[in-house]
């Protein structure tokens, strides 16, 4: 089969378009026929070497949709020729890639499949900061970094269907229309912008209820000033590298709550898996929740796509296609 491999940390140089085995299957495992592979910044923290549990060679990418080629031993919740998609699992830029079968996730026939492989990754996610960690409903407000990436997208439809006033940060007055076209009310060009004072100007003075951060450091420090008294910020990403260590004391002068959130731990079983993705295809089917796919690319241009990933060149998903 045909793949991206690393031989070492490093650029996007680093990839290889090379010829690999294909895999089989083991026990509780499944092999699907990848139609596409989602790029996503933890597929840059892989390359670099900064996202733990990677070593050389490896095969990059951790979210996928696809036909269902072959089941191992003791799996009866898929078979072959179903349609699926998921995330959090390994090697997905490839023809072919192995996923644990509990984390896969049926595609509805009304979904295309190579579309698919832009919605598991995001919209898990988006499904749990939005759930998880504060109430997001009429009369409250959300602050959603990079709100015109395919994350920041969902975030923004998602959050305002709840009934959420959505503020989102963004670099350049297209990307803050598209943005606004997803609901957000207010977007902020952080570029021209100091974001924490305009912020506490739209809100009054009052700051946010929810802060959802996937860029990290250079954020974060804003992010405290924009938070309300007991306010929540949750950092689900480092775009622009790790937030710097803050004493838990210092939160105690708002009462503010500071969370780190990671996807792995909550879709931590078949059932929750489940109980989220229902959500998602009911937003799909109701026509509220859409996903915005920035480009489709070859899969031996994987290296295009982690360039315009990390430039900043892109409004929603990135996909590749073997």
């Amino acid at each position: 089969m045909k793949a991206i491999r690393a031989n070492e940390f490093g650029g996007p140089e680093v990839f290889q378009y090379v010829d690999l085995p294909t895999p089989a299957p083991g026990p509780g495992e499944a092999l699907v026929r990848v139609a596409a592979a989602g790029v996503n910044f933890m597929d840059i923290g892989q390359r670099t070497g900064r996202r733990p549990g990677t070593t050389p060679p490896f095969v990059p990418g951790g979210e996928a949709s696809g036909t269902v080629e072959a089941v191992g031993e003791g799996v009866t919740n898929v078979k072959p020729g179903d349609r699926v998609m998921y995330a959090m699992a390994p090697a997905t830029y490839a023809e072919y890639a192995v996923a644990p079968a509990w984390r896969l996730i049926a595609v509805p026939d009304g979904v295309d499949l190579v579309d698919a492989g832009a919605i598991a990754l995001q919209a898990l996610t988006a499904h749990y900061l939005l759930h998880e960690f504060a109430p997001v409903g009429p009369g409250t407000t959300v602050l959603v970094h990079a709100v015109a990436g395919g994350m920041g997208l969902l975030l923004a439809q998602w959050a305002t269907h709840l009934g959420a006033h959505v503020i989102g940060t963004t670099s350049t007055e297209a990307k803050a229309a598209k943005a606004k076209a997803a609901g957000a009310r207010d977007v902020i060009l952080y570029t021209q912008t100091d974001f924490a004072a305009e912020v506490n100007r739209i809100t009054d003075g009052r700051g946010v209820d929810l802060i959802l951060d996937a860029v990290g450091k250079t954020t974060f420090p804003g992010d405290l000033e924009a938070a309300r008294p007991r306010g929540h910020v949750v950092v689900y990403g480092a775009a622009s590298g790790q937030a710097d260590p803050i004493s838990p004391n210092a939160l105690m002068a708002k009462g503010l709550t500071v969370s780190g959130a990671g996807l792995a731990h909550y879709t931590r079983t078949s059932e929750e898996i489940a109980r989220r993705a229902a959500d998602i295809f009911a937003g799909v089917d109701e026509g509220w929740l859409k996903f915005a796919v920035d480009r489709r690319l070859p899969l031996a241009h994987a290296a295009d796509a982690h360039r315009a990933l990390e430039a900043r060149e892109t409004s929603g998903k990135l996909l590749l296609i073997p």
